[in-house]
């Protein structure tokens, strides 16, 4: 495939995938804990009640640290370093993926037709992870490196391999874990010469777990979950596999059956090469990893659920994908007699890439543009840059739904500690007992926001130390900000 022409499919491919994912957004979602802990690295001072729970996520990766401290060497604004860091990920995954199809497939057309599939964004089924992201999340710019891993082992580099996985590893830890042991069990299997080393490295890092849980960082994961904390996870359906319904095994367990029977029909027409074969070893792996770590989820251990070892199944839907468009354009047919049949698939796919991209920009999301570097300056990001003018300290009350009814978290906007921040708190406390604790207690202090009393708030304001209360209701308290939608009350004196 000519080098314009790759180029060209990247870009386009690009396109695509911001259109199938409702265009980029900054500050939404899980951006809720990212940006916290970037902007809290950016300045020390913030989030002092906020800091602990924050911390339960980020002490176990570096994503937070590493932008930081661009953003600080640099003077590049966060927003700006974000949209540049997704742009280049987007572009990088894309172009990994194009080199394993020219590895599988011997048509650019197939090539193509892998990439389209691969812009359609949709969510790895009842796990916590997604195909692609409309937003910066450094388990999609983790998944790009490790992919650029996968093809480094297949060009022979196996420890250009493994230094990519360990560079994953500083943007999203259990991603590059995923990967880290698909291409050792590959490796281990292609290379007798690595497979000593690769033994002291896997019992090194076996000492180096147990020693983490039993004296280090990790002890806690050792815990059972009890029914108090395993309550604050009741609306997080990708935290229990156990409970899946027969469906979405049938779905994730099918990507593997589709592995084997692919690498088998390739390994039949003396077109599978050792290393790919070493590669259907390590997804053979990883699926034997998730079924080892259910019984544990069933006890509830807090580390086999914090790990989430679910997400494996993001890493066998791509080889999945590879091997069905082998199957379906490369496998069938001989001779020119095919070049037709792949050239009009791979166009019909490119059509329901462009159709679906814009039904969901025209119809799901009407309005909203395709990119948005930066939050939309509404009312609610107005209110938020009052608070920002007020005490480090200050602590806010809000809707704890806030995030997904007005778009982005009161802690990145407003960079103050909220009482409650719904959408993300929660998924926090999976990693801890004390945050679940908390957020449990909070949950249960507040009850239905939109139905709180001024007698409850003052309750909650001199229980928690809360100074403000932001909400779109008119309140008996002294009135400190407002606009047309929104009301800002002082909770220490009452008017």
């Amino acid at each position: 495939m000519p080098r314009m022409l790759v180029i060209g499919l990247i870009v386009a491919a690009c396109l695509l995938g911001i259109l199938n994912s409702g265009g980029y957004r900054y500050g939404i979602s899980d951006q809720a804990f990212y940006l916290p802990a970037v902007i809290q690295h950016l300045d020390s001072s913030l989030f002092p009640r906020d800091r602990a729970m924050l911390h339960a996520q980020d002490r176990f990766m570096l994503f937070d640290d590493l932008t930081a401290a661009v953003v600080k060497t640099t003077g590049i604004p966060v927003p700006t370093l974000f949209f540049v860091l997704f742009v280049l990920g987007l572009m990088g995954y894309f172009g990994a993926c194009v080199e394993l199809g020219r590895h599988w497939y011997r048509s650019s057309w197939s090539v193509a037709a892998l990439i389209f599939i691969l812009t359609l964004r949709h969510r790895i089924t009842l796990t916590g992870a997604n195909t692609l992201e409309g937003y910066l999340h450094p388990r999609t710019l983790a998944f790009t490196v490790a992919v650029w891993g996968l093809v480094a082992f297949l060009r022979g580099r196996s420890l250009m391999a493994l230094v990519l996985v360990g560079a994953a590893g500083a943007l999203h830890t259990t991603t590059a874990l995923w990967f880290a042991l698909w291409l050792g069990v590959a490796i281990f299997a292609a290379e007798p010469r690595l497979r000593r080393p690769l033994a002291i490295a896997a019992a090194m890092a076996v000492v180096g777990s147990i020693w983490g849980l039993w004296l280090g960082p990790m002890r806690e994961g050792l815990q059972q979950m009890d029914a108090r904390w395993v309550s604050v996870l009741d609306l997080k359906d990708y935290v229990f596999p156990t409970q899946w319904p027969l469906s979405a095994w049938l779905v994730n367990l099918s990507y593997a059956a589709i592995v084997w029977a692919g690498h088998r029909m390739r390994a039949a027409r003396s077109v599978a090469t050792p290393r790919e074969g070493a590669l259907v070893f390590g997804v053979l792996a990883l699926v034997a990893l998730f079924l080892s770590s259910l019984p544990f989820v069933m006890m509830r251990l807090a580390l086999a659920v914090q790990l989430q070892v679910s997400r494996v199944f993001w890493m066998l839907e791509l080889m999945a994908a590879i091997y069905l468009v082998w199957m379906a354009l490369e496998f069938a047919g001989r001779g020119s007699v095919e070049r037709p049949v792949r050239r009009w698939v791979t166009i019909a796919l490119a059509v329901a890439a462009v159709a679906r991209g814009t039904y969901i920009m025209r119809v799901e999301q009407p309005g909203r543009p395709l990119v948005q570097i930066t939050v939309p300056q509404d009312d609610w990001t107005d209110v938020m840059q009052w608070l920002r003018s007020t005490q480090l300290d200050a602590h806010v009350l809000a809707d704890p739904n806030h995030a997904f009814r007005y778009g982005t978290s009161e802690r990145i906007l407003g960079e103050r500690d909220v009482l409650l921040e719904g959408s993300k708190d929660t998924a926090l406390a999976i990693y801890s007992r004390a945050v679940a604790y908390r957020v449990r207690e909070r949950i249960d202090a507040i009850g239905d926001f939109d139905e709180l009393q001024p007698a409850t708030i003052m309750a909650l304001a001199a229980k928690y130390d809360l100074r403000y209360l932001v909400t779109e209701r008119p309140m008996p308290f002294t009135r400190v900000y407002a606009n047309r939608r929104f009301n800002v009350y002082s909770l220490k004196a009452r008017r």
